[in-house]
């Protein structure tokens, strides 16, 4: 079976150069597929085991000639910081999964990286270098002008060249550094590029300063003439200052993984002996039991053995409020501690912890690619060739209409400078990591940049009732009194169902201990399997349960039967109660909606979405349900087997529909469904058949990650047409074809241009921060593993 690995890949500098990754490792044995990232400088590899591993597909990388530090992880919690690199075999002994693969030690990846640990931090260095090879060009550029013809004529004199040097001899030595420092990441980006037999913009750029460069030194070393020396100088810097700035830019398109990342806590206090010992988090091992005091963060997932308090998981799993946590509860590594001290027992490490298994998630989906961006990527390929045919061809029609070498070299200069593709292939791959990492910051995972897209074209939610809309638990919902008061009633029946275990007795003792009534004790309690109970109650015989119970105990029921036919019908579970033989009340419970599923729903409307509930309770309940939140459509009385099919049916019509369920129970219809959206998967992350995961279960999730899929293919869109539409403007205007009316572009402009709209692209991505989305819940939302079931007590019994 198959694996999946997130791999470090430093020095991918542009979007286009990505394919000398994906088509090197996919000639290799073992890989089945590869995805690359020049935004994250990351690549996810998909293999066969047991062809290669993580630390050949390292070697194949470095190949290439990028650095490759191991798999991308949060290091300083997957692995101690001061170790060399473990084989695969050691690694799984040391997290005891044998599935996990070996990581990158901290201090390697710091050292390729320079940031942290962690790929995406590579950008900053990347940044600085890229500012460091600008200020050089830029400087040395300036003064090469300064001996130039252009230069002449803006300072009116000539400017002699120092030790008695030709101009061009004086300028060239001024060249230099610009060559083979400043511009020389272009030329071994092409060279890479061609070993791999691929273009990539790297190409083109090399090209277009070399050419001018070269020219201009032959042109020296033959007796001197007219050189373009400046002109190759101007060009490494314009391009160089857009690159900078661009890398800037697009650099806050990966701040979700690295507040993802800066989460989780480098140190972690173990009790040892019954003494708190401070280790690093990476060296806690499953079973040590960790001291969590108030304000600490949790290093890794395990269980609370010991103490009470609130813990706040919003910013792994979204969940705006604390989550109460007691002996027993599961907590999530990464959150934080708010009020009391805990005792945990770490169940969780390294790569299995939820976070790092968030953070594996949303690295995949940034990686991948939409099928908008699999087109642009052959569409930037083919730029690439047709800007260097086109520079070809450029300069022989302008030799052959007479003009002179010089004049053909610079218009086939700009042409081949203003055709690179870098927008066209940073205009989906930015809006797509921006896209993830804003749903990521509200507990929505897209699995792939496939959901992404689709979330966007989604015109029908299908959502499973239960767990989903509805709490997934029975709440008192009215309580009719006959003969006696709604509090004395209370009274009486808390005191019996304090003494049951069933989930309808809780609801009423929970409804009862909500108002102080639930102080009184039962004596001679006596259940009645699937019917009710029957106790003594301060001298009264209570009995509390189902019609047939009231028979057997000789109840006369009276108007209370009428009561309980009316809450029957509109879909809620009536509970009968008798004292002393006579019928004194009814009770009705229902599964409550959640606070924020009205909510949802509106938003959904909004959207143009039609909702529709599918569950398997009958019509009343369903109706009741949907009467209260809006919903379009029910279909009601579906057996689990059934649900797929049903989806199936909407998709018939023409509908794009998306399925929430709870991920386990409705797994087939998931899959059938154009989207499958599991909610309320709380440190879940790895639901096969889903391809959005909601950490919280909250409905209000929903909308959300559609507006995410909007908003994000809408950026998409627009990077594409502005990409497309820059070249086929510019194209033409480069070329000369207008020079007869005045509109031309130097070799320098063009970089310019080039880099602006590269800019453009990466901070128009970028704007998707400012998309607006639902606001958060609240109230607390309590995930809950539930599914359809009928109730024990039945209105019909």
């Amino acid at each position: 079976m198959a694996e999946t690995t997130v791999l470090h890949v430093g020095g991918l500098q542009w979007a286009t150069s990505t394919p000398i990754i994906e088509k090197t490792l996919l000639r290799r044995p073992g890989v089945v597929a590869v995805t690359a990232n020049a935004l994250s400088q990351t690549a996810t590899v998909e293999f066969d085991p047991d062809r290669t591993n993580v630390e050949q597909l390292g070697a194949w990388v470095r190949e290439c000639g990028f650095h490759c530090a191991g798999e991308s992880a949060p290091t300083h919690i997957c692995e101690p910081a001061d170790e060399a690199p473990v084989p695969r075999e050691a690694a799984q002994r040391h997290t005891g999964h044998e599935t996990h693969p070996a990581l990158a030690p901290a201090h390697t990846a710091q050292e390729a990286m320079g940031h942290g640990g962690h790929a995406g931090m590579s950008m900053d260095d990347m940044v600085r270098d890229m500012r460091n090879r600008f200020v050089v060009a830029a400087v040395l550029a300036v003064a090469i002008t300064l001996w130039s013809p252009m230069g002449r004529d803006m300072l009116g004199f000539t400017l002699p060249a120092p030790f008695g040097l030709r101009d061009d001899v004086w300028t060239l030595i001024l060249s230099l550094p610009v060559v083979f420092y400043s511009a020389w990441i272009f030329f071994d980006g092409a060279f890479r590029a061609l070993r791999n037999r691929t273009l990539d913009m790297m190409v083109l750029v090399a090209v277009a300063i070399g050419a001018g460069w070269l020219y201009s030194v032959y042109i020296t070393l033959t007796g001197g003439g007219e050189v373009f020396y400046e002109a190759a100088a101007v060009l490494a810097a314009f391009v160089l200052l857009g690159h900078w700035f661009e890398m800037r830019a697009r650099g806050g398109a990966n701040d979700a993984i690295r507040t993802l990342i800066d989460l989780a806590p480098p140190m972690a206090t173990v009790l040892r002996d019954g003494e708190p010992v401070e280790v690093p988090t990476a060296d806690v091992v499953v079973g040590d039991l960790l001291l969590i005091r108030p304000g600490a963060e949790i290093p890794t997932d395990g269980d609370v053995e010991e103490g009470r308090s609130e813990v706040d998981e919003s910013m792994v799993t979204g969940e705006s409020l604390p989550v109460s946590k007691s002996v027993g509860s599961p907590v999530i590594g990464a959150s934080i501690n708010t009020t009391g001290t805990l005792r945990v027992r770490a169940t969780k490490i390294g790569a299995d912890t939820a976070l790092a298994q968030i953070v594996a998630l949303v690295q995949e989906a940034q990686n991948s690619k939409a099928p908008g961006q699999r087109l642009a990527d052959r569409a930037a390929f083919w730029l690439v060739l047709v800007a260097l045919i086109g520079g070809l061809a450029t300069f022989l029609a302008w030799l052959g209409v007479g003009a002179g070498v010089q004049t053909a070299l610079l218009y086939a200069i700009t042409v081949v400078v203003i055709t690179c593709p870098d927008a066209l292939g940073l205009a989906t791959p930015t809006a797509i990591m921006v896209g993830t990492g804003l749903a990521a910051k509200r507990g929505v995972l897209f699995k792939n940049a496939t959901a992404l897209e689709t979330s966007a074209r989604i015109d029908t939610v299908v959502m499973d009732k239960t767990g989903t809309l509805t709490k997934g638990a029975p709440e008192v919902t009215r309580v009719i009194a006959s003969g006696l008061t709604e509090a004395e009633v209370l009274t009486l029946v808390a005191a019996v169902e304090k003494e049951s275990e069933h989930p309808l007795a809780a609801a009423v003792v929970s409804y009862a201990a909500e108002r102080g009534r639930d102080r009184s004790v039962a004596s001679g309690f006596r259940n009645v399997p699937g019917h009710g109970a029957v106790a003594g109650v301060d001298g009264h015989r209570v009995v509390v349960g189902n019609r047939r119970l009231m028979a057997d105990e000789a109840v006369e029921l009276g108007d209370v039967l009428t009561e309980r036919d009316r809450l029957a019908s509109v879909g809620q579970t009536a509970v009968l109660v008798g004292v002393d033989g006579r019928g004194v009340a009814v009770i009705g419970l229902a599964d409550a909606a959640r606070e924020t599923s009205a909510r949802a729903v509106s938003s959904l409307h909004a959207l143009g979405a039609q909702v529709v509930m599918l569950s398997g309770d009958n019509r009343a309940t369903a109706e009741r349900i949907a009467g209260e939140l809006g919903i379009d459509t029910v279909i009601a009385e579906v057996l689990p087997g059934e649900k797929a099919g049903k989806i199936a049916e909407l998709q018939q019509d023409g509908r794009k529909v998306a399925m929430v369920g709870d991920g386990v129970n409705d797994a087939p219809a998931l899959a059938q469904a154009d989207l499958g959206i599991a909610i309320g998967a709380g440190t879940d992350v790895a639901i096969e058949t889903a391809d959005v995961v909601l950490m919280r279960s909250d409905p209000l999730d929903i909308p959300t990650a559609l507006r995410v899929g909007r908003g994000t293919l809408r950026k998409m869109r627009q990077n594409l047409g502005w990409a497309v539409g820059y070249n086929v403007i510019a194209l033409p205007i480069a070329a000369g074809v207008f020079s007869a009316w005045g509109l031309t572009l130097r070799p320098e402009i063009a970089a310019l241009s080039m880099s602006g709209s590269s800019l453009i692209v990466a901070v128009n991505a970028l704007m998707l921060k400012r998309l607006r989305l639902p606001g958060p819940t609240p109230g607390p939302s309590a995930t809950v593993d539930a599914a359809d079931h009928p109730h024990p007590v039945s209105p019909s019994s």
